[in-house]
């Protein structure tokens, strides 16, 4: 039965087929699992003392083709089939599901049978899960949330008819205990984020819990393919972004700029990254940077920039930026609520100010401002919070605009968190002179090194430099200032959509 399952060509896979069935819990196509598996030490398939461990199981994929690659690899050290498989599926390949329908769906496309015990299953096994378990486990509230997994107990404290999405790998104080063994490989596709509670598609991260975990167990080989937004961005990724990119232990990175080039049919805003970490290296990594058919490849150190930056040639473009050690924009750029007025409020019937909002402009009294009063009297440049692309997806050209909508507010306007001021002057020439500066494409093309995601923040200001605003810059000026190669104008100007 092995032999016929693991030895025969798929056309279609099966796997393939249900690869994009969500957003939140992507199952991995096959050609991307073998991807994965074709970074690791290609001995590892023919050691029969190699354990693999996938702790976020949806399709089994990892596990199956591990298992047709092992089974390949051990033919000589173990000549039976039966005896081989039988080897393979109960002492090297284990799997935590994260529900029970995925468990059902792992076990049959691992060992060809719903129950791992069954008349057609490929191993010899005592029990129905055999070594891909679900177990349903209970959210731990703390103040309201989970102290796991950070899930809001309004949502998720609910009847067993709904599924509580809590993940049995990152709700293990102590996950050594889930099969008391140490693995030398983890492997997986974790989910990538929980809903919380709040409006539309407000979620929060969780995907960076199983990587965290995962290395709690200290295997000798870590991957997983997780959302890219982490390089720059992403709520509550801080300390996460940090031990990743100091983490020299991380020896190859593949980045898809945009999901579809990894998951067809899936927008994962952001894009899409698998890593390769490797207990015994320590070094610079590997990055292999992927966008439709361009692939680059370069030897990086990820931890040279508190954030990532995803291409070669905008890397040496913004070490020319950085060198020069200028003041950054992000020091004139107000955080959100920058006068401390919520989305949701609306002019006053009468009043002695302006409040730009996000359906046009009308009447607010000064009272009512809450924070920042000393901006009130002088010109101000604010902009939309989120980006006019999809969170770093190019249009049809192949190019990006960034900013969505910019205006000069005169003395005596305000606006709510819509938008964040981006600069304040006491005259009017200085504040036309930045808006300007802001439309160049080298000024958006440094945004769009940090801004991977749907929002323009203070931090995404990071790497553009300050200018002389009393005079206006174009970009011809800003190349020569900054010495930059024709080449490296080209990639601007591929990247970036000119902003009339």
């Amino acid at each position: 039965m092995a032999d016929n399952l693991y030895n025969a060509i798929y056309n279609p896979d099966v796997l393939s087929c249900i690869a994009n069935l969500s957003n939140d819990e992507v199952f991995t196509p096959p050609v991307i699992a073998n991807k994965m598996l074709d970074l690791l030490p290609q001995e590892l398939f023919s050691d029969p003392n190699t354990t693999f461990l996938d702790p976020a199981c949806k399709s089994g994929v990892f596990l199956r083709e591990i298992a047709k690659r092992l089974l390949k690899g051990l033919e000589t050290q173990i000549p039976d089939l039966q005896e081989r498989a039988n080897h393979i599926f109960k002492k090297q390949l284990y799997g935590i599901s994260i529900t029970e329908l995925t468990s059902h769906l792992s076990r049959r496309s691992v060992y060809c049978s719903k129950t791992a015990n069954g008349n057609y299953s490929v191993a010899d096994f005592d029990t129905i899960d055999g070594y891909i378990r679900f177990k349903p486990i209970e959210h731990t509230w703390v103040n309201g949330k989970c102290k796991f997994c950070g899930a809001p107990k309004q949502k998720y404290n609910r009847g067993d008819e709904l599924e509580s999405h809590a993940y049995e790998f990152i709700h293990a104080a102590k996950p050594e205990e889930i099969f008391k063994m140490k693995f030398d490989v983890i492997i997986s596709n974790p989910p990538y984020q929980l809903s919380d509670g709040g409006n539309s598609a407000s979620a929060i991260p969780i995907y960076q819990k199983f990587v965290e975990q995962a290395k709690r167990l200290n295997p000798k080989y870590l991957e997983m393919i997780i959302p890219a937004r982490w390089y720059s961005g992403g709520r509550g990724l801080d300390e996460f972004r940090d031990m990743m990119l100091n983490d020299n232990s991380i020896s190859k990175l593949v980045d898809y700029v945009d999901s579809e080039d990894c998951f067809p049919g899936v927008d994962v805003a952001g894009g899409i990254c698998y890593f390769l970490r490797d207990s015994h290296y320590h070094g610079n990594c590997i990055v292999t940077t992927i966008h439709g058919e361009t692939r680059v490849e370069a030897y990086r150190d990820l931890g040279e920039f508190p954030t990532f930056i995803r291409h070669p040639v905008a890397l040496s473009i913004v070490k020319k930026v950085i060198e020069r050690h200028e003041t950054s924009v992000s020091s004139i750029v107000s955080s959100q609520k920058p006068f401390g007025l919520r989305t949701y409020v609306k002019p006053d019937k009468r009043g002695d100010l302006v409040l730009r909002y996000n359906k046009g402009t009308g009447p607010f009294s000064k009272k009512n401002v809450l924070d920042k009063t000393e901006w009130i009297d002088k010109w101000k440049i604010i902009m939309s919070y989120l980006t006019a692309d999809h969170a770093g997806r190019a249009d049809s050209e192949g190019k990006r605009r960034i900013f969505s909508s910019m205006e000069i507010l005169p003395p005596k306007f305000v606006c709510t968190e819509t938008y964040i001021v981006v600069g304040v002057f006491p005259t009017k020439i200085q504040a036309e002179h930045l808006f300007a500066y802001l439309k160049t494409m080298f000024a958006r093309f440094l945004v769009a090194q940090i801004a991977t995601t749907q929002h323009i923040s203070k931090y995404s200001f990071t790497f553009v430099p300050m200018q002389d605003f009393s005079k206006p810059w174009t970009d011809v000026e800003l190349y020569k200032k900054y010495k930059l190669t024709k080449d490296e104008i080209a990639f601007i100007e591929s990247m970036i959509k000119p902003m009339e």
